[in-house]
């Protein structure tokens, strides 16, 4: 479908690609990886034409469709409504209507056999192209988008810019292109949204280029890894996970590849000091020297996750409480966000804030913060509580024409330069890049700076407000590092499933126009999630069964699913055979797999092509099905669990 062949590209004197070469097949769901910089987005700016290779090809056949989401359109306006814009994906199929509408005009005042067959052969076409359909179609994939019916006739110039986005991303899906192409596309999205997208990419008949710093939307959306590094594109046939894996036993094998070329550089230099005087040796000495000339350099590895030490001093420690709301009500214009609701943040609670945009978590963190007032209600602040707030808007709060080291040398901490400066090395500043202005500054780049400022300021209680967007995985590694090694009280809004499961024990979400918590960590909040959902639904069948749509209280809805023991223990006995078959198969795969994963340190067969791609098939073969029949145990696990609490009296 698309051939990339031996692409060079420079950005003045700066190899972005040295012969480059990658094929891209249909239903190839592609994550490009790399650190910040390494030429991810240029890469798909090739792909798209954007921008043109200076030595190679990229090839596709005639006809082959691209679509590109990327961040130039976010200045994208116009006055049409969001569902107009969207259906500009069905170009094609509005002309035919447009033509329709054309001839029904002539026909109110000229009725001619001839317009009447026109009329009929425009309609014939424009129900085999599915025209009828082509509303709903755009109405669902916005739905899935996380807007609602009543939004899909504003017009788009009305949206901020992370929902003027989604309109562009769902009018890509509505065509279908060939080359689907995602740069950042999470960056947009709530979690219900992220995880629509990832459905909808499952079945997605076309191939699919994706940039991302969500590590769990990678493992969930892609099926294969694509590294830039060094100019070059190296392919893992795997999802995320197996990326890191995969790549860490590289990295040990070029290591110690390394180690040994570098040692015997030494050897032959030691050699050649010791006899270039020797006239009696200069041919052997010669030889070596045109042996080091010719030598292929082995790179050295590159640590992408350095592990960082921060040192987190309070100069008040607060007390017990840090934050308390108490019966609040909070609602624009006719829309109800928070009614009677009720919070109590404690020291050391680190919280994530979860849910759909819209439901108000932002506006939750203001009205903690006193930068927004409730419509009711009382607000109770800690003893000694130092809070610092981080959002997007703080980017634009940084001095443009400063240097990195000076912006931080004016957050209000007593920091040493010596110590800002090791701050700025956990972030991934090193040498003289402390001294770039801000101004220069990536977006990604620009978020660390502020991020080290929020972290650095004494504060004894952060707020983040997505803090992630714009980082690159690196950079959210750093993160996490940070705030797992943060002594005080946190609280956090994010969409980033990995992100949030490493750095949150306590889950808060916005249910019913309250505020409620699951006392857990967000894997745990999902499992527990799951079964409440689960059961809802078998409550709900077994209610529709029985032809009862009473709201009865949950007790008496449970006592009503107790239909009679004997069916009640078909159901367990049917259950706990498939649980119990599952969990010996689960053993077994997982026996399997740990023997694949010590062959693949065999040298042997690191050193052979062939044998590595087939290992590496098997343990991905081995692995799905792991994955399979992990899903199936839990599945009825949940299940025994569910008929466990229905046991008739």
């Amino acid at each position: 479908m698309l051939a990339i062949s031996n692409v060079s590209f420079h950005f003045g004197s700066r190899t972005m690609y040295q012969n480059a070469s990658l094929t891209v097949y249909p239903k190839n769901r592609i994550g490009i990886v790399g650190h910040n910089g390494a030429g991810k987005t240029t890469l798909l700016k090739l792909v798209h034409g954007d921008l043109t290779p200076d030595e190679g090809s990229i090839t596709m056949p005639k006809g082959c469709t691209i679509g590109f989401l990327n961040q130039d359109l976010l200045s994208y306006q116009t006055d049409d409504s969001i569902l107009s814009v969207a259906m500009e994906a069905f170009g094609p199929v509005l002309q035919i209507q447009a033509q329709i509408d054309k001839v029904l005009h002539e026909m109110e005042t000229n009725y001619k056999e001839e317009l009447v067959e026109k009329l009929a052969t425009l309609q014939e076409k424009f129900e085999a192209m599915e025209g009828y359909t082509i509303k709903s179609k755009a109405e669902a994939i916005l739905a899935g988008l996380g807007f609602k019916n009543h939004e899909l006739e504003r017009p788009l110039h009305s949206f901020s810019g992370g929902w003027r986005m989604r309109v562009m991303l769902g009018k890509l899906l509505l065509m279908k292109p060939d080359v689907l192409m995602l740069d950042e596309p999470t960056n947009h999205l709530d979690l219900p949204s992220i995880q629509w997208i990832e459905n909808y990419l499952s079945t997605y008949e076309g191939a699919v280029l994706i940039v991302s710093h969500d590590r769990e939307f990678l493992d969930r959306a892609i099926n294969q890894t694509v590294e830039v590094s060094q100019g070059r594109l190296t392919s893992y046939s795997g999802n995320y996970s197996f990326y890191l894996e995969e790549r860490k036993l590289r990295a040990e094998l070029q290591k110690n590849a390394y180690e040994n070329q570098q040692q015997k550089i030494k050897e032959t230099e030691r050699f050649i000091e010791r006899f270039r005087s020797k006239a009696t040796k200069a041919k052997q000495v010669q030889s070596r020297v045109k042996m080091l000339d010719r030598m292929d350099m082995i790179e050295d590895v590159r640590n992408d996750n350095p592990e960082i030490n921060m040192d987190f001093q309070f100069n008040q420690q607060p007390g017990k409480v840090i934050s308390e709301l108490n019966d609040f009500d909070k609602g624009y214009d006719e829309k109800v966000i928070f009614k009677n609701a009720n919070l109590q943040l404690m020291r050391g609670d680190k919280v994530a804030l979860i849910g759909a945009n819209g439901k108000g978590k932002s506006t939750l963190l203001r009205l903690i913060s006193g930068r927004e007032e409730f419509d009711k209600g009382e607000r109770k602040g800690g003893h000694n509580v130092i809070t610092a707030f981080y959002a997007q808007h703080q980017l634009e709060d940084l001095h443009v024409e400063n240097e990195i080291l000076d912006e931080l040398k004016q957050a209000g901490s007593d920091k040493t330069e010596q110590e800002l400066r090791g701050i700025l090395g956990c972030f991934l500043f090193g040498g003289d890049e402390i001294f770039k202005k801000i101004k220069v500054l990536s977006g990604g780049e620009k978020s660390r700076v502020a991020l080290a400022k929020t972290l650095i300021s004494e504060a004894n209680f952060l707020m983040l407000d997505e803090p992630t967007n714009h980082l690159d995985i690196p950079s959210v590694n750093i993160l996490i590092q940070a705030l797992q090694q943060y002594l005080g009280t946190y609280l956090i809004v994010s969409h980033d499933r990995h992100f949030i499961s490493h750095v949150a024990n306590k889950i808060w979400y916005i249910e019913d126009e309250l505020l409620k918590e699951y006392p857990g960590t967000y894997l745990e909040w999902v499992e527990w999630k799951t079964r409440q959902d689960q059961e809802k639904e078998l409550l709900e069948k077994l209610d529709q069964e029985e032809g009862n749509t009473t709201d009865k209280p949950k007790k008496e809805k449970k006592k009503h699913v107790n239909i009679g023991l004997k069916e009640w223990q078909k159901k367990m006995k049917k259950a706990k055979s498939e649980m119990e078959k599952f969990e010996e198969l689960v053993m077994e795969l997982e026996e399997k797999k740990e023997e694949v994963e010590g062959s693949l340190g065999d040298p042997e067969i690191f050193g052979n092509t062939d044998k590595l791609a087939e290992v590496n098939k098997t343990y991905q073969e081995i692995k799905d099905q792991l994955d399979e029949a992990t899903e199936n145990w839990e599945e009825w696990t949940m299940q025994v669990d569910e008929l466990e609490e229905l046991k008739p009296e």
